[in-house]
């Protein structure tokens, strides 16, 4: 089954996610999403219009986003980063979301919604 394409925005909705920062970018759209904590699996893996779900909060997924032209990450577990992460996330362009969710039920909420991953 093939991935439709849904906006940030509908996404946030859907989810009831947090927007922490790239409000200005919810009308992008998601062409797929990845699940990782190990940033080389990311590098190595996620494709371009993902987005990527993960628990891992530090600068430096923000480097790995811009180099794999990650739609976006969403937090899981109400995780949210610091203000550091964040200004170098509004720098680059890439929208932070969080969720109160687990990581294995928000990938399941956005494989209903029509948000697969690579097959």
């Amino acid at each position: 089954m093939d991935s439709i394409s849904l906006t940030l925005e509908q996404i946030a909705t859907d989810l009831h996610l947090k927007v922490l920062c790239g409000s200005d970018k919810l009308h992008h759209a998601v062409q797929g999403g990845y699940v990782s904590d190990l940033l080389s699996d990311v590098m190595a893996h996620a494709r371009k219009g993902d987005v990527w779900i993960t628990l891992q909060i530090h600068p430096n997924i923000i480097a790995v986003a811009v180099l794999k032209e990650i739609t976006a990450i969403i937090f899981v577990n109400e995780r949210e980063p610091d203000n550091e992460t964040i200004d170098k996330a509004k720098t680059e362009g890439i929208p932070l979301l969080s969720s109160s969710l687990t990581t294995y039920q928000l990938a399941g909420k956005l494989y209903e919604l029509g948000i697969h991953g690579q097959s």
